[in-house]
């Protein structure tokens, strides 16, 4: 990790600010309730001003960027909210910039469209480019951290902007160095090495998007063919956001992967034979380092909550059972008693507790 030269403090100038400011509206779950300030931030000196300025006056402070990986309490939150809407897309040969606040399936299409591979399969998803590496984004055979070659962050404890390799991000599925320490840094900007492949995709790895393009894992498609592809498997799940259709007022997908233990999954494989019958086999992944990792998607199922489960304003989504969704008037309280009652059922039935992938804001599982 290296410094690079700091912004000096200064005042927020012209950024937008409003107070008792409604933050549902800044999600893809259209819940929660207002903060106490927000900001709007449109350049990274901007952010950084704001970031200052809340760390020197101790008041609390909320990052939200495209609001997809988010779930506010219904209280608001007691602080600063600063959006984050900075924009820049640059291409430097088969090297990218985003600007963290640029909208990350708007970037996807602008690299297809130069004929540049390796995020192809993550287009479709929600959220802004910034969250990103945050979250090791991954999607059908694709994680950013394959393409990441640095992120530009203020760093919170040093007081400094640095430039983090991807070898000290500490990727891992779904998780990172920014993750382990939430809040610390703050992106500014996220740096990717492409692939110029001839207009080609990058080798398709996912089983399901193979079958869906006719092909066998290790071909390489059309980088357009390969990006609608995965839109409308996305669309068939209401992983794709549209206003009209409830079943994408969520977060996409809840709940992550479980990752096991080979103690862990031989018990998990026992309770599955008990409960299903001998012939039924759990989906099972190899995940590295004597770990294999599960389908949330399938335990949920199994534990008894289908596609639309649920009677009120929040219930699991119609089209995919990893999605909990606001079907329109919903609490944030209505989605946690949901997501507590399939952790709850889950757990009961595979002894599996299932861990939320949203960030969770004044409220908690």
């Amino acid at each position: 990790m290296r410094a690079v030269p700091s912004v000096p403090s200064r005042s927020l100038g012209r950024v937008q600010e409003l107070h008792d400011a409604p933050l549902a509206p800044l999600t893809t779950f259209r819940l929660g309730g207002p903060a106490t300030r927000l900001i709007t931030a449109t350049t990274d000196e901007e952010v950084i001003a704001a970031v200052r300025e809340a760390d020197d006056s101790g008041a609390p402070l909320l990052l939200i960027g495209g609001g997809s990986n988010l779930v506010i309490g219904d209280k608001g939150f007691d602080g600063t909210a600063l959006r984050i809407a900075t924009r820049g897309f640059s291409l430097d040969g088969t090297r990218l910039e985003l600007a963290a606040g640029e909208v990350w399936t708007d970037a996807v299409g602008r690299t297809v469209e130069a004929g540049l591979a390796g995020i192809e399969c993550l287009a479709g998803i929600p959220g802004s480019a910034g969250a990103t590496p945050i979250q090791n984004v991954g999607a059908y055979g694709q994680e950013v951290s394959s393409t990441i070659t640095e992120v530009i962050a203020y760093d919170r404890r040093a007081r400094e902007t640095v430039t983090i390799p991807n070898a000290e991000c500490a990727f891992s599925y779904r998780h990172s160095r920014f993750k382990a320490d939430p809040g610390r840094h703050v992106v500014l900007r996220v740096r990717f090495e492409l692939e110029d492949a001839q207009g080609l995709s990058a080798p398709v790895k996912y089983a399901e998007t193979a079958r869906a393009l006719g092909v066998e894992p290790g071909d390489r498609v059309s980088l357009a063919v390969a990006r609608e592809t995965v839109l409308k498997l996305r669309s068939g799940k209401g992983m794709v956001l549209d206003p009209e259709d409830h079943d994408t007022w969520s977060a996409g997908s809840f709940f992550t992967n479980p990752v096991l233990t080979h103690e862990e999954f031989a018990a998990f494989h026992a309770r599955v034979k008990e409960l299903l019958g001998a012939d039924a086999e759990p989906p099972a992944y190899a995940a590295g380092d004597g770990h294999t990792k599960t389908s949330a998607a399938w335990l949920i199922d199994k534990a008894g909550f289908t596609k639309g489960y649920g009677t009120g304003p929040a219930r699991i989504s119609t089209k995919h059972t990893l999605a909990l969704t606001n079907r329109g008037g919903a609490t944030t309280e209505d989605l946690l008693a949901l997501a507590r009652e399939v952790v709850a059922g889950v757990r009961e039935a595979f002894g599996i507790t299932l861990v939320n992938e949203p960030v969770t804001v004044g409220v908690s599982l």
